[in-house]
């Protein structure tokens, strides 16, 4: 017993528990908004990537450093998604009348 437990700390393999599981998803949903329209079908798509990964990380060993490792690939890739959203809309702004209903739409969209 004791040398299997000194294998797996050897191998640097940690097993993740079930409430680890749900309170690292629950994180991960706490961390990705939900967005309006076809977004939040992705959104929740990649949602279910992510807890697949961790649930099944846990029963074939995955390393936890992988999974985290493709969950912060993808909360990067969405922060490079908000910085050009962000760049769209501000382009859109100065190209529009601060009057408009269409600005007035846009300013609401940021609130």
């Amino acid at each position: 017993m004791s040398s299997r437990r000194s294998r797996s700390r050897q191998s640097g393999v940690s097993r993740i528990t079930d409430d680890q599981i749900t309170d690292l998803v629950s994180k991960l949903q706490q961390l990705i908004p939900e967005l309006r329209g076809r977004r939040s079908d992705k959104i929740s798509h990649i949602h279910s990537l992510i807890y697949f990964h961790v649930v099944h990380s846990n029963k074939l060993k995955v390393s936890a450093s992988k999974v985290l490792q493709e969950t912060c690939n993808y909360i990067r890739s969405l922060h490079r998604e908000v910085d050009d959203l962000s760049d769209r809309l501000s382009e859109l702004l100065a190209s529009t009348d601060t009057d408009s209903d269409q600005a007035a739409i846009i300013r609401s969209l940021l609130m």
